[in-house]
């Protein structure tokens, strides 16, 4: 994918998959990325292809193949402002062993707890600060971030979990 879309090899790289809306703050992200010219983003979403160009992000518009895309990502970014409830692309991320950059926005510390980053929503550079703090750790450190991000997942938000909770419930209930 990388190759794809001429990104090096080398380079660290952020997704941030959502559809082109004022909740989920492009413009910010875009702030956010031009502090960090040495790094790459790949936007996908519905009208991502019509935000501002910038040298360092890759505006796809939508796509069928996010799984890929988050493949050749370092990162999983959500900046959303306002309206989250389960940031279901936050969790997609994790669950492909991203570590995650959010927003305090609906259950993003919930979802992300101690794997990755949530800074306050509509602040551009604590998101850009974040992004960084992210980019300079090692490979191997965001490699094992990347695999705690994982667990969490399955361990907390898996079909699996999902379905003993409610048996939990309905044992508390008399069922």
């Amino acid at each position: 994918v990388r190759s794809e879309l001429g990104i090096p090899g080398d380079a660290i790289v952020v997704a941030h998959v959502a559809r082109v809306d004022p909740m989920k703050d492009h413009e910010g992200f875009l702030a956010a990325m031009a502090e960090l010219p040495e790094l790459h983003a790949v936007l996908a979403g519905a009208g991502t292809e019509h935000l501002p160009a910038m040298r360092n992000v890759i505006r796809l518009g939508r796509r069928d193949d996010v799984p890929r895309l988050l493949a050749a990502a370092d990162a999983v970014v959500s900046s959303s402002r306002f309206g989250e409830g389960f940031s279901n692309v936050v969790a997609e991320g994790m669950a492909c062993g991203l570590p995650a950059v959010a927003t305090d926005v609906g259950d993003a510390k919930l979802i992300v707890g101690d794997t990755g980053i949530v800074v306050p929503a509509n602040d551009p550079p604590a998101l850009a600060a974040a992004i960084r703090a992210l980019s300079r750790e090692t490979a191997a450190a965001r490699a094992a971030r990347g695999a705690r991000a994982r667990a969490r997942i399955v361990e907390n938000f898996s079909m699996a979990r999902a379905v003993e909770r409610y048996q939990e419930l309905y044992r508390t209930m008399g069922g």
